[in-house]
């Protein structure tokens, strides 16, 4: 189904916040919730720890939590040395 759509539907732009964002990451899961591969897909995502985009029905959100990761830990932005 994914592949009859737009990418940008299911990565987000940069900087993409509050409702715009949330609108696409519903029209996004939409999308997959009517895929016969959602299952395939979400699994490929958690096991490789995908860290952008909707896959199987799943924002980036929704793996961090399945996966017991903060919002944004291990992901390759937030490995930077921060100052106190």
């Amino acid at each position: 189904m994914c592949r009859l759509v737009s990418p940008a539907l299911f990565f987000h732009p940069t900087n993409e916040r509050g409702p715009k964002r949330q609108k696409r990451i519903h029209e996004a899961k939409k999308i997959c919730s009517q895929c016969p591969v959602q299952r395939p897909c979400r699994d490929y995502a958690l096991a490789v720890r995908e860290p952008f985009g909707i896959w199987g029905g799943m924002s980036e959100e929704d793996r961090d939590r399945i996966l017991g990761l903060g919002r944004g830990r291990g992901r390759a932005e937030d490995t930077t040395e921060r100052s106190a």
